[in-house]
């Protein structure tokens, strides 16, 4: 003697319900995962250079080093501009990410953000991440810079590098004077990738 069971059917509507609510769950566990994954001075968006489009910096960076360079349009460092592409170009495939932080903190940014965007793209043919210009030291540092300077120090000119490793853990810091494609920096960046 058995005892029939009868299983309850549910609408295709209330199954479709069903399907989209834990695929939307699943969106939102992996999401939430991936931002925990970013380091905390990562979590913020920022305005690209001479745009209206904004960069997520924790989906840019998640994972991978950083060098973070504070420019100028108008400096004696500025052509470093060249080095800092060569630099993009040669370890871009290996995960590397460049951002550069144009700012008038030192009083030799460009006034008008086209002739910045200018200098950048036409001049010197950067093809790294470049954003709008900020304030990059002080109570005013956008929040990447106030938490560069918590973890380093701040910088003290333009055209500061900051190799930040992969997980936001461990900062250094090259000063104006070193120069991209100079050994020291290199080698920092080779045993970061």
């Amino acid at each position: 003697m058995g005892i029939a069971m009868s299983s309850p059917s549910i609408s295709r509507s209330t199954f479709h319900l069903i399907l989209t609510s834990l695929i939307t769950l699943s969106v939102i566990a992996w999401a939430s995962d991936t931002r925990a994954e970013c380091a905390t001075m990562f979590d913020h968006s920022m305005r690209k250079l001479h745009s209206q489009q904004t960069v997520e910096l924790c989906s840019l960076v998640q994972d991978k080093p950083v060098l973070v360079i504070n420019t100028a349009s108008h400096c004696g460092y500025t052509p470093q501009f060249k080095a800092l592409e060569a630099v993009h170009q040669q370890y871009q495939e290996q995960g590397l990410v460049v951002i550069g932080f144009p700012s008038n903190d030192f009083r030799q940014e460009a006034k008008d953000e086209e002739k910045t965007a200018d200098i950048c793209y036409v001049n010197y043919g950067v093809s790294f991440t470049m954003l709008a210009p900020s304030h990059i030291k002080g109570e005013q540092a956008n929040p990447l810079f106030k938490a560069l300077a918590a973890k380093s120090q701040a910088p003290s000119w333009n055209f500061n590098k900051y190799l930040i490793s992969n997980k936001g853990e461990t900062v250094q810091h090259f000063g104006s004077s070193v120069k991209p494609d100079s050994e020291q920096l290199r080698a920092a960046i080779e045993l970061a990738l």
